[in-house]
């Protein structure tokens, strides 16, 4: 079932980008020859007003190809006839599409499921957040001169962008109509840690650990395995839970015992403090009703948020905070459309529908963003030639410029098989 959603929804999402293709090159004068949904062999083919309609075998990807695209022919019907600003056009209509696409199907799931606003819902007592005078209903717009329009805005940004003691919290709220501009330092959540990182919640298996934390100074390795703390046997991640709960750590030694390769080898330790900042306020993640004009409203701003936390993630794989693992390609997609569905469907048919929808949504913005990328083979690094013709009036050499673009495309395979390989991984 998940692969059969995949392709309804990637194949809604190409024909549309190259709809806005075709659309624009049909109003330029530009002759297309072929508009196709999948790649390889004709399934199905119709010929009508001198384009080849075409429905091809493998469910990927899509085209719409145009008459002296990748050629120095200037004859009338080629793409390289039209004007400068009319191949612009047709090259962003694909991208512009994508997000026209979003817009549309947001304004359903809005309509339906409201928006999210990033109110208030408590504040922590003695906080500094409460004695900046931060309050229970107030909505939150701007955090850390990052414009919030929605609640995830506010998560995404925390997210991506950690928590500092040393460094002032600065928020603009609205309360009854009026904006108030507030200033406090995060408050230090306290704890004492050993220093490591499990590989899953279930397991006592180290994954990691903490630089110049204890356990990793008394010598404990990643795939270690942490069978007991004080004599008390740990066999899973549930029993570590009920242990910290029941005695938790100070600054006193405690006895671990640790398996390698079969032995069991014992250290003491002396968990270390560790400080963690905390807002001392939580805030709304749930929908809110809306009607009228205000669902146009906020399906803009659920697009914009999508775009926004792409160019976000692009940034942070540029920076190098993101890496590759990071990334997930055709494989990684459906199986996370897979996953959505399975979780959806004991919450009803229309859970099921909407998330679905917003898998479409946020796969269309995506694929808008990815597209006008400056990259070459990919929309935006045509349109790096075509503004660079506006600019001198006279185009780039055609065969430098297909070679740039065959050289990107080479790359992108390259990526791609890369991300591929990385999503099987992590599925199976």
């Amino acid at each position: 079932m998940k692969i059969i959603l995949a392709i309804i929804i990637f194949s809604a999402i190409i024909l549309f980008h190259e709809l806005g293709h075709f659309l624009l090159a049909k109003k330029n004068g530009i002759t297309v020859t072929e508009f196709s949904l999948g790649m390889g062999p004709r399934l199905l083919s119709t010929v009508k007003g001198g384009t080849r309609y075409s429905l091809k075998l493998f469910p990927i990807g899509g085209s719409c190809a145009m008459l002296g695209e990748d050629m120095e022919d200037d004859e009338p019907g080629t793409f390289n006839s039209a004007s400068v600003w009319g191949r612009i056009s047709v090259v962003a209509a694909g991208p512009v599409f994508n997000f026209i696409l979003a817009f549309v199907v947001a304004v359903v799931i809005v309509g339906l499921m409201g928006y999210d606003p990033a109110e208030i819902r408590s504040v922590q007592a003695n906080s500094s957040a409460e004695a900046a005078g931060l309050r229970e209903g107030d909505v939150i717009k701007e955090y850390q001169g990052y414009h919030i329009d929605l609640a995830r805005d506010l998560y995404l940004y925390t997210y991506l962008n950690e928590i500092k003691l040393d460094e002032p919290v600065r928020m603009t709220v609205e309360r009854d109509g009026e904006k108030i501009e507030l200033s406090f330092m995060p408050d230090a959540d306290v704890r004492y840690l050993l220093g490591f990182n499990r590989k899953d919640t279930e397991t006592m298996e180290v994954e990691s650990l903490i630089p110049g934390m204890p356990l990793g100074e008394a010598g404990v390795q990643p795939g270690d395995v942490i069978t007991s703390i004080n004599g008390v046997r740990i066999e899973n991640g549930e029993d570590y839970t009920d242990y910290i709960a029941e005695n938790p750590l100070s600054d006193k030694p405690v006895q671990i015992t640790y398996e390698r390769n079969g032995l069991e080898y014992d250290a003491e330790i002396t968990p270390r403090e560790y400080k963690t900042p905390t807002l001392g306020f939580s805030y709304n993640l749930a929908c809110v009703k809306t009607s009228g004009f205000n669902v146009l409203k906020y399906a803009g701003l659920e697009v914009k948020y999508l775009i926004r936390s792409t160019i976000m993630s692009l940034k942070e794989l540029a920076v190098g905070r993101l890496g590759i693992k990071d990334m997930s390609g055709p494989v990684g997609v459906v199986d996370a459309i897979g996953d959505t569905y399975e979780e959806s469907k004991s919450e009803g048919t229309l859970a099921v529908w909407v998330n679905m929808l917003y898998m479409a949504i946020l796969l269309s913005a995506n694929l808008g963003v990815m597209n006008l990328l400056p990259f070459p083979a990919l929309d935006g690094g045509r349109l790096v030639f075509l503004l660079i013709e506006a600019v001198r009036k006279k185009p780039v050499n055609r065969q430098v410029e297909g070679m740039i673009h065959f050289a990107g495309l080479m790359m992108l395979m390259v990526l791609m098989v890369v991300v591929m390989y990385h999503d099987i991984l992590s599925v199976f």
